[in-house]
């Protein structure tokens, strides 16, 4: 019989010793569940969203079989080998300002791997993490990817209120969600959902959420969060990619970074909203520039349309897009694409 402890270098998550922990009063986290298998806690959040689930709700999947990144990529990994977890908060702060979220959670992550694994990482724009090491030619520099952030825009308050369609669709609350195991005080799904998301739609870096009849809205936002803690060289999904345990991390037990992470998270958010969203008077413009790699290297930016501008990463802007200063001398604003360093 297959168990979860076959493998005892990768302990299953306790979610009632990590409920206790961070379910707390005055804290960030209002609900948290931990899933043994599914196909993307981003998706599994935006359903739940739509059902009323709380702003601060944390899905923790132990494996995920659909998992996504930024610009359609896929995220694979074994069982209980990394962190692979999704964040829904609703923000209400200026909707031009949005764009920052991204980068908020990039910066925490950083900020918690580095103090509690003990490693030199760093944040290739938007929000890569990445700690040295041959990168295989993949353009992340002088560096190798440990994890990565993907934000999705869910609907609105307005839009919330609006029922999905219930052909085709499967029940939130089925077998492997734990029926008996709310996300709240009470189920948050037990209605059909769609067969697709209702907003799956990424949060391009730097993009606003548009105002609805002139009227700004709060926003909905799931940022989902995948992090490798103990993948083995012959695990990793990609040439450039790495895990905690392989760059040599002090730390590799799982419970012990999600608390650091969602900690971190919760305090770079809760700053940054009291700032009204301002990334300089939160601080987190700050702390982005200094734990972005991106910044004063040669890069050459590929652009979702197509087409591409090479030049160096000068700045980030007031809507959190990487400022590169072209070979020509033009000063673009990337607000969504892929990055490559230049060596």
């Amino acid at each position: 019989m297959t168990s979860v402890y076959n493998d005892l270098d990768r302990p299953p998550l306790n979610e009632h010793s990590l409920q206790r922990a961070l379910m707390v009063p005055g804290g960030f986290v209002s609900a948290l569940r931990v899933l043994p298998e599914i196909d993307s806690t981003n998706t599994a959040l935006l359903a739940a969203a739509v059902d009323g689930a709380p702003h601060g709700s944390v899905i923790v999947a132990e494996e995920q079989t659909s998992g996504r990144g930024r610009l359609g990529r896929t995220w694979t990994a074994p069982a209980r080998s990394g962190l692979f977890l999704s964040i829904l908060v609703r923000p209400k702060v200026p909707q031009d300002r949005l764009g920052w979220l991204p980068l908020l959670a990039g910066v925490a992550a950083q900020s918690a791997v580095h103090r509690v694994a003990e490693l030199d990482v760093s944040l290739k724009w938007p929000n890569d993490l990445i700690v040295p090491g041959e990168d295989k030619g993949a353009g992340y520099g002088a560096g190798r990817k440990l994890g990565g952030i993907l934000c999705q825009r869910g609907p609105g308050e307005r839009a919330s209120a609006e029922k999905p369609d219930e052909e085709g669709s499967e029940k939130f609350e089925s077998d492997k969600f734990g029926a008996d195991k709310p996300l709240a005080d009470k189920p948050l799904a037990d209605k059909p959902l769609a067969d697709k998301p209702l907003a799956d739609k990424p949060l391009a870096e730097g993009e606003a959420v548009p105002d609805t009849d002139g009227v700004a809205e709060t926003a909905t936002v799931v940022v989902g969060i995948g992090l490798n803690v103990t993948l083995r060289t012959d695990e990793l999904p990609a040439p450039h990619a790495t895990s905690i345990a392989l760059a040599g991390g002090s730390v590799t037990d799982r419970d012990t970074l999600l608390r650091a992470l969602l900690r971190d998270f919760g305090s770079c958010y809760a700053s940054w909203v009291a700032a009204d969203g301002d990334p300089e008077r939160s601080g987190l413009a700050a702390a982005y520039r200094t734990a972005c790699s991106t910044l004063g290297t040669p890069v050459r930016a590929e652009m979702p349309g197509g087409g591409e501008v090479s030049g160096r990463a000068e700045a980030i802007d007031p809507a959190g897009r990487l400022v590169v200063v072209a070979d020509d001398g033009g000063r673009m604003p990337i607000g969504a694409g892929d990055v490559v360093h230049l060596r």
